[in-house]
């Protein structure tokens, strides 16, 4: 891959991990502020409760999506980004562009949903 294009995709990640990591700040205040569990009310109360369910839910697939984002910079750092681990071809750009963090190309990644499908998973 050109170092351009490279680099056009390091700046993509690394936009979408400050994002991600803004959101969790965010959430963390809004979770730890004052008066956020001041609702007497038993059906406001649980209705609190359910938000932030979700929202800790929304975070923690967030979280596991950060993790994958510093792995896709480490191998822009090693230079095998955009490299297939299966075949070890190249990922196209469309691929890469739809999703930035995979490290399988589409014909490998097809491949192993199908398998995935026949073994029931």
């Amino acid at each position: 891959m050109e170092p351009e294009r490279i680099e056009y995709f390091r700046n993509l990640l690394q936009e979408r991990i400050n994002e991600l990591l803004g959101e969790a700040d965010r959430t963390r205040n809004v979770m730890t502020g004052a008066g956020a569990s001041a609702f007497p009310d038993p059906a406001d109360r649980a209705t609190l409760e359910t938000d932030r369910n979700f929202t800790l839910r929304i975070r923690d697939r967030e979280r596991k999506l950060i993790a994958k984002i510093r792995e896709a910079l480490e191998r822009i750092e090693l230079g095998t980004y955009g490299v297939c681990e299966i075949c070890g071809g190249p990922i196209s750009e469309k691929r890469l562009m739809a999703r930035p963090v995979t490290t399988m190309c589409i014909a490998c990644k097809s491949r192993m949903e199908d398998q995935e499908k026949i073994r029931g998973v």
